[in-house]
């Protein structure tokens, strides 16, 4: 069809056309070449291994990027891990926490068993030794009193106890039974003010007067000259007919000589667990002793003699 006049007609020359834009192979073609190409190169791979050190290389070249893009995954599971370990190692601080706090008290259980065990062997070894020894006993609680010194013992008239009998522990003598009801009985002990035990020196044998002052004892009546040494053991002289000889009941701790005075004055501290332990014993009461024999009458006053003059008459 011819154009219309004084139009401009352009031609494409495919003849003239760069190369770039030139069809090339056709796609089978392509397809072909490819599949030729792979299948070459994984027969030469699997028999003489010409990838390995391209695979090598690749992967040294890649590494860095492989780091850059796990890092994200690597710190989130660290973080993850960090808090992991934590909860755990705080579980773990707490049931060992818990584990030994039982454990202590079961520690401080058994030390407690382990003592009481201890004075019960002594005290049944202080029995069979003892012909007064009379009957184990448990402190109950103390008295109500906070200016007295006593104690609530087990054991009553159901176990034939009596006011009077000594009482003592492992160690020395405690004090002495002064209240007894059916079930319990009420020991006052030797720091009470109101109580006082002949005593006597161990090593010497002199005799005197211990006393309790609320807290603590002290013994007078000891002449100023007698032989007497810090660290003295003081034991029951027996002389009164209640306490039996030869019990332990305090130590001295000071002497204080004083010459304006007849007397030592003497601090000593109970030998005897008077404020602590758990079990003691109630001994029997010492054998009758005769009771004091009675003061002789005074003389009686002498007749005057009558005057001479009274003879006279």
């Amino acid at each position: 069809m011819p154009a219309p006049q004084g139009a401009v007609v352009f031609q494409m020359d495919f003849a003239n056309n760069p190369s770039f834009i030139r069809q090339g192979p056709s796609p089978a073609a392509r397809l072909a070449l490819c599949a030729a190409l792979s299948v070459t190169l994984l027969i030469s791979d699997s028999q003489f291994g010409l990838m390995e050190q391209v695979r090598q290389g690749l992967s040294v070249a890649f590494y860095p990027l492989q780091r850059a893009v796990n890092m994200p995954v690597t710190a989130a599971r660290a973080v993850s891990d960090f808090f992991t370990t934590q909860a755990s190692l705080q579980a773990d601080n707490n049931a060992l926490r818990n584990r030994h706090l039982a454990m202590a008290a079961r520690l401080q259980r058994l030390e407690t068993l382990e003592h009481d065990y201890e004075t019960l062997r002594q005290l049944n070894h202080l029995k069979s030794a003892r012909r007064d020894a009379g009957e184990l006993a448990e402190v109950l609680y103390t008295g109500r009193d906070p200016f007295s010194y006593k104690i609530i013992i087990d054991k009553g008239e159901d176990a034939k106890l009596r006011p009077g009998q000594p009482v003592v522990d492992e160690q020395g003598l405690i004090g002495q039974v002064t209240r007894v009801q059916p079930l319990t009985a009420e020991v006052t002990l030797v720091v009470d003010k109101t109580l006082m035990i002949p005593v006597m020196l161990q090593r010497t044998g002199a005799r005197a007067i211990l006393y309790g002052y609320g807290g603590g004892v002290d013994v007078r009546y000891l002449p100023v000259h007698a032989d007497v040494q810090s660290g003295d053991l003081f034991v029951t002289s027996g002389i009164d007919g209640l306490y039996p000889e030869g019990i332990p009941v305090a130590r001295i701790s000071r002497v204080d000589r004083n010459g304006d005075t007849a007397f030592i004055r003497l601090a000593a501290v109970p030998v005897a667990g008077v404020q602590r332990g758990r079990y003691v014993m109630v001994l029997d009461e010492k054998a009758h002793v005769p009771a004091r024999p009675a003061e002789p009458p005074p003389p009686a006053p002498k007749a005057k003699k009558k005057s001479a003059e009274d003879e006279d008459n």
